[in-house]
């Protein structure tokens, strides 16, 4: 069929053990400067079909998957913030998780290039939503990258970046995607992800479920 023309034929799925093998090369095709050792890798992802799939979704376009987010239900405590995504989210970034966590911590959102600017990415993170409000979790949480950041990085540091982008004065492909899906800037998380694109900087990032949770 080639490639996605319409997005009713865009299913969003929840992870298989046979997914991995194509999400890993999803994660690899995505994050180019990014260190492979910090990626989900085959063996992260089979680790999550066992731990945690309910929480793990998968866009499925022209019968094979085009991009995923996934997350894990962890306690945060946001008078220490600072983190590591692997320091937070334990082995194969899912061995943390908690069912009884108040947050849903989003470890991975990636769409691939050719599918991106259709809608993907939202309806990732609506089903992620749906899942914190059906569970009654106090919200989303996640260590936003800054892609972006790569073209100023020589002009700028990264707090007046952030600042601009949040201002609207700059457009970072990632933070102002989900910055429109309703998250906030919280802070700055430190060498949270080896990646060239941003020098290992992530915006720690905020969707708080106002529906109410347990």
């Amino acid at each position: 069929m080639g490639v996605l023309s319409a997005l009713s034929e865009v299913v969003i799925v929840n992870l298989e053990p046979g997914m991995a093998d194509e999400l890993e090369r999803i994660e690899l095709t995505c994050f180019p400067m990014a260190n492979p050792d910090d990626l989900l890798s085959k063996e992260d992802i089979l680790a999550y079909a066992d731990v945690f799939p309910e929480g793990y979704f998968v866009a499925i376009a022209d019968g094979r998957p085009v991009g995923m987010g996934a997350g894990i239900y962890l306690d945060f405590d946001f008078q220490h913030p600072q983190h590591t995504i692997a320091g937070i989210t334990g082995a194969h970034q899912c061995g943390n998780h908690d069912p009884d966590g108040e947050w849903y911590y989003g470890t991975d959102m990636t769409v691939l290039p050719q599918y991106r600017g259709r809608g993907i990415g939202g309806m990732l993170y609506d089903r992620r939503k749906a899942l914190v409000i059906r569970d009654g979790k106090r919200g989303i949480i996640a260590g936003g990258s800054l892609p972006g950041y790569y073209h100023h990085k020589a002009t700028m540091p990264i707090d007046k970046y952030v600042d601009k982008v949040v201002a609207g004065e700059l457009h970072d492909p990632t933070l102002s995607f989900q910055m429109s899906h309703g998250f906030e800037v919280r802070g700055l998380l430190e060498n949270y992800l080896e990646d060239e694109a941003d020098d290992g900087w992530a915006a720690l990032i905020v969707w708080e479920n106002r529906s109410g949770h347990a």
